[in-house]
């Protein structure tokens, strides 16, 4: 589980001395036990709901990092970008565009999807098969393209 691998990998930071990568998965620790201790979580963490959380946190550090350089402070960019390294490590290969688009293609066809309409539907499916390897706003504009 997915739990147990940063519990275990945070010894590891601490007997390595490495502050960035301890920081991190102390943090995505505290993420995990907020998650498991949540109301009608029943004090457990599967590891598709832990992807998701890492690919939240992930995308959250990135837009920070963006954030960072706008403003002519790229120290706390690197910084940023730093943890969501240590963050990615945990995370599937993402996929590519022209695995998003194949994914797309076999959802509209499997489910007969005609127009605009149908987005919701092909959404929904598509989003089951890229869970935590695929951005969701990358995987809308793929499938608005497919459907127009």
């Amino acid at each position: 589980m997915l739990f147990d691998q940063v519990s275990n990998d945070i010894k590891e930071a601490m007997k390595a001395r490495d502050k960035v990568r301890l920081e991190t998965l102390r943090n995505i620790k505290k993420v995990f036990i907020e998650a498991k201790t949540a109301p009608g979580a029943n004090d457990t963490l599967e590891d598709a709901t832990a992807l998701k959380l890492l690919s939240k946190l992930a995308k959250q550090g990135r837009e920070s990092a963006d954030t960072y350089a706008k403003q002519n402070r790229q120290d706390l960019a690197d910084a940023e970008l730093a943890q969501v390294a240590v963050i990615e490590e945990y995370l599937p290969k993402a996929m590519t565009e022209a695995e998003i688009e194949a994914a797309v293609r076999e959802v509209i066809a499997r489910t007969g999807a005609a127009g605009m309409k149908d987005m919701g539907k092909v959404m929904g499916a598509v989003s089951k098969i890229t869970a935590g390897r695929a951005d969701g706003h990358a995987v809308s504009e793929v499938v608005k393209r497919l459907l127009a």
